[in-house]
């Protein structure tokens, strides 16, 4: 095949992969208690779901979710993860006396094969989501496996995840990462900025910065999403909630486990604890003055990047109106990578 076809996107998967196999970012992510504690909770509250049940972990990692599982009852739990910390797992499980429930597999969940018996699953669990909720389009095998691997009247945990957006004024942190650009010692480097406007920044914001209302983008029901659904175009209304200048959008996720009992919420909102999702900021090409009670009507466009579906574009269209305010027309272009 030729490398112009598949070589970087074959380098891009062998790089998403490794990033996978250094212990340092699985450290983040089980340091991050709001996201650990909500899926142990999430499996633990409903222990008489998974009691005598088949488990797949898609993406397992070092297998913690596996032993979540393992701990509520199931009867046998596979875990699949294409990156090499996954021999690391296999230890942890050995260690942790859970050698004859759960087994770790290395390779694509679409690859795989699964041991005898284990040919379909009555629960899928998964921490697929990424910054912006869909980077990395993990989803998507998350997908594959429900549609080839899950039985009939199955569970996904979590079961449903939501898009947000809101409004920020951020002109300290827009100051040192975009206008920086503007004068370095007398001269111009204006087509970095550009560059700069371009790609959105993950950071955790202060909840002091939020000027706006919340509203949801998108809400995607995984037991019916399809692949083609994660390329949407969604409308949007925020109003102000205080005159400022507004420098950015933040966009956030939640994520609901649904069981027997009340439904769990894992939120990655910027008025509770940061996670180490953070939030996804895209800074506006210039900052707009508002009043309390103008209003943005816009609409966000996203899908995958065509060079390499683990990255994505996305398109904002906004109109900033308000009794005191100029109408401003603002589009503009991003690409997560």
């Amino acid at each position: 095949m030729a490398e112009t076809e598949i070589g970087p996107l074959g380098r891009s998967e062998d790089y998403y992969f490794d990033s996978y196999s250094h212990y340092g970012i699985h450290e983040e992510m089980l340091k991050d208690r709001t996201r650990t504690l909500a899926y142990r909770d999430a499996v633990y509250n409903n222990k008489h779901l998974f009691k005598d049940k088949v488990v797949l972990d898609v993406g397992c990692g070092t297998g913690i979710l596996c032993m979540f599982a393992a701990y509520a009852g199931a009867k046998k739990v596979v875990g699949v993860d294409c990156s090499s910390v996954i021999e690391q797992a296999k230890q942890i499980v050995k260690e942790n006396g859970y050698e004859d429930t759960i087994t770790l597999l290395k390779g694509r969940m679409e690859e795989v094969e699964m041991p005898e018996g284990c040919e379909k699953f009555d629960i899928i669990i998964s921490e697929w989501m990424g910054y912006f909720l869909l980077y990395e389009s993990m989803l998507n095998t998350v997908l594959w496996a429900r549609d080839n691997l899950l039985k009939e009247g199955g569970r996904l945990f979590p079961e449903r995840s939501t898009m947000r957006i809101c409004a920020v004024e951020d002109q300290a942190f827009r100051e040192e990462k975009i206008d920086f650009w503007d004068n370095i010692c007398g001269f111009s480097f204006e087509r970095i900025k550009n560059i700069a406007l371009l790609e959105p920044i993950v950071e955790v914001v202060d909840p002091q910065q939020v000027m706006s209302t919340h509203a949801k983008l998108v809400e995607f029901d995984l037991k019916k999403v399809t692949v083609k659904d994660l390329s949407f175009t969604s409308r949007f209304v925020l109003n102000f909630t205080r005159s400022d200048l507004v420098h950015a959008l933040v966009v956030y996720f939640d994520v609901t486990f649904t069981g027997h009992g009340p439904p769990l919420t894992l939120s990655t909102t910027p008025l509770d604890k940061a996670t180490h999702w953070k939030q996804t900021v895209l800074y506006l090409d210039e900052a707009i003055p508002v009043c309390r009670g103008d209003t943005i009507v816009g609409t966000m466009s996203v899908c995958p990047n065509v060079s390499n579906y683990r990255d994505l574009d996305i398109e904002v269209d906004l109109r900033v109106s308000g009794n005191k305010t100029p109408t401003t027309q603002i589009k503009q272009s991003f690409r997560l990578r």
